[in-house]
């Protein structure tokens, strides 16, 4: 009989997706009718598709605790805070074996920044219920969570619209 338990799955990298492959399984596992949750770290400023699309699945738990991005930020005390506030809404999910999936996107960011502490957030996760799975995404991850992880997946950009002066469009960057 093959095993099964819960996974940590870690979307990172310099390349765009991480944030979209996450939604694809969250999709996947709301089709299984499971109790999901995301909690988004900073993109707060932003008016995303996923963040209309989440407010139309009674279903989701979906929290968007950031600020924005922390080089537009007028206040990084507030911006740490509001990490913290969050971090906090995704322990409680975290500690609900209800939830079978949980996004934690852009969490990577809220490490590197010390925005969280990251014994605590190490600590969260490795005491998470035994059968819930949890999908992190952000550049840079910490090295304690990649090894941790059940499955690390590295975005790398080989080519961006960017690079020819095409900005962000709606419904595909966000």
């Amino acid at each position: 009989m093959a095993k099964t338990k819960g996974l940590i799955l870690v979307n990172t990298g310099d390349g765009k997706g991480k944030t979209t492959a996450a939604f694809g399984t969250l999709f996947r596992a709301l089709g299984r009718d499971w109790k999901c949750a995301v909690v988004r770290f900073i993109k707060g400023k932003w008016q995303t598709g996923e963040g209309m699309m989440a407010e139309r699945i009674p279903e989701l738990e979906f929290h968007t605790c950031g600020r924005g991005f922390t080089w537009e930020s007028d206040n990084l005390d507030k911006d740490k805070e509001t990490a913290q506030e969050g971090w906090e809404k995704a322990k409680k999910f975290i500690n609900d074996p209800s939830f079978q999936l949980i996004i934690l996107d852009e969490l990577t960011y809220t490490i590197n920044y010390n925005f969280l502490d990251k014994e605590d957030v190490l600590e969260t996760l490795r005491n998470k219920p035994e059968n819930q799975h949890i999908i992190i995404t952000g550049r840079d991850c910490p090295p304690e969570i990649i090894d941790m992880a059940d499955l690390v997946t590295e975005m790398k950009m080989v080519k961006h619209p960017y690079e020819k002066g095409i900005m962000a469009q709606k419904g595909i960057e966000f």
